[in-house]
């Protein structure tokens, strides 16, 4: 493939190490999706926008592209181990509503998120599709074959269901650096399980019970576990060995590590020395989102959700670039200022974007005094994805002078298909979202604006200055001499 050769941290070898396709010419990538028992937090989506500017460096550097991400609608428990309700059947029994309906709502929720942000994806019946996006219930009969094919040699039942074997497989936990004979770690004890981290396949509901969800098994009417549906929508959707598998860095402790023993056993691997026995050449995981006040947890009720920094009058695409401001392996601390100088910077590059937006297509990107700036971005985005550097690469260019408007629009196009920004599709009006409590609208903004404006030319400054007046104590706040253009903020 062109340029400088991918390198990308794999979780499981804790070390970089270049991507080399499983099938030449091919990426074939999965992505653990939400479960759809709630509106996603922005500290979700954070997954996604990483998994996304993932694909499109593979699709850059030229490989055909195959990114499934999943949608759990069946099967993850409210602690993420083996005890608990299963997170839709407790949402649905609180709000009286059907499961399919939760499940329908929320996902619905996510799409709209994903559409927000700018992850990538064909529309197919009114929701994006970067390839695949699997639904859990769809997959049920084969969840049941493939726990089947591994019950014999790595599993046992217990009166709550099958359970997988943990020391049926060697280098349980490799991946977390788990220590599993103490049982270390988010497990909860189930009474007759052989040892601490074992998990269950498939859970059988108690007598007496009726879930919403749950079909008839070899081990009794239930549901499958939450770790078995991405191992079979993994194979299923792009065959045991496949190149890389993201997560969040929550999923390396416990759900990847149970993953990855159910790849060992389906493919009749062991050790992971080779990490293709774990059923993806590489694992990928972003670091946590962090707010200081608590609002990043859904069990506190009211959570940060993009929705929410929209109505507080901030383009979604701002928090996508405030992602992309720290590598995907950092933390990034989450607050208003930082948001509110994320947007600051995306105007500045529009405002830099619109001396060439309606320059012809079709420009050479490689133009002799571009082509620097394309290798910097290239090095950077090979680097494991570092983000902050490219984008320092990316405002040289946008800033870059005298050069023809045709060639720096199209390389402009080149790296912004990597980041995702849409920078030549966004304009100022764009950005200027009119905050939910706001009590004026656009119009009469700048109505006003242009009262001001007569006013200071006829040299009527008390005039002027009541009419700033009168809109600061309506929320907006009129800024004389910005930098930016924009002139007025609410």
């Amino acid at each position: 493939m062109t340029g400088t050769p991918l390198q990308l941290f794999n979780s499981l070898t804790r070390q970089l190490e270049t991507f080399e396709p499983v099938h030449p010419g091919e990426a074939r990538l999965y992505s653990c999706g939400p479960t759809v028992y709630n509106y996603p937090h922005i500290g979700n989506m954070r997954a996604y926008v990483f998994a996304d500017v993932l694909g499109r460096t593979l699709s850059w550097k030229g490989y055909a592209l195959t990114h499934v991400v999943n949608i759990t609608d069946v099967g993850h428990l409210t602690d993420d181990a083996d005890a608990g309700e299963d997170k839709l059947e407790k949402a649905a029994a609180e709000r009286a509503q059907s499961i399919w309906d939760i499940a329908k709502h929320y996902t619905e929720a996510y799409w709209a998120d994903v559409k927000a942000l700018n992850i990538r994806g064909p529309m197919k019946a009114g929701k994006p599709d970067p390839a695949h996006w699997s639904i859990a219930t769809d997959y049920v009969p084969q969840m049941i074959e493939f726990a089947k094919s591994i019950a014999d040699k790595h599993c046992y039942e217990l009166d709550s269901g099958l359970y997988f074997d943990v020391s049926t497989v060697a280098d349980y936990g490799r991946l977390a650096r788990a220590k599993t004979e103490d049982g270390e770690g988010r497990i909860e004890a189930v009474e007759g399980k052989r040892n601490a981290a074992d998990f269950a396949i498939w859970r059988k509901t108690p007598p007496g019970e009726t879930r919403q969800m749950e079909w008839d098994s070899p081990w009794g009417r239930g549901a499958p576990g939450w770790h078995l549906e991405c191992s079979v929508m993994g194979e299923a959707l792009l065959g045991f060995p496949f190149d890389i598998h993201t997560g969040g860095i929550d999923h390396r402790e416990i759900h990847h590590p149970n993953e990855i023993a159910q790849n060992q056993a389906r493919c009749c691997t062991n050790g992971l020395d080779d990490p293709l026995a774990s059923g993806a050449r590489i694992w990928m995981h972003n670091n946590f989102l962090v707010e200081r006040s608590g609002k990043m947890s859904k069990s506190a009720g009211e959570f940060l959700r993009l929705p929410l920094l929209v109505e507080k009058g901030y383009h979604p695409l701002a928090y996508r670039l405030m992602c992309l401001q720290a590598h995907y392996r950092s933390e990034l601390e989450f607050s208003w200022d930082g948001l509110g100088a994320a947007l600051t910077r995306l105007k500045r590059m529009v405002l830099a974007a619109e001396r060439f937006a309606d320059a012809d297509e079709g420009g050479d990107p490689r133009h002799p005094r571009l082509a620097p700036f394309l290798d910097r971005f290239d090095a950077a985005m090979s680097d494991d994805l570092n983000t902050p550097l490219a984008l320092t690469a990316f405002e040289e260019a946008l800033a870059a002078k005298k050069i023809d408007p045709a060639a720096r629009r199209a390389a402009i196009a080149e790296m912004d298909s990597v980041l995702g920004l849409g920078l030549l599709d966004l304009t100022r009006a764009d950005l200027r979202l009119r905050p939910k409590d706001a009590e004026l609208d656009e119009d009469d903004v700048e109505d006003a604006l242009e009262r001001r404006r007569d006013a200071r030319e006829a040299r009527d400054f008390s005039r002027s200055d009541a009419i700033r007046e009168e809109l600061a104590a309506k929320g907006v706040e009129v800024m004389d001499g910005d930098p930016l253009g924009w002139e007025w903020k609410l």
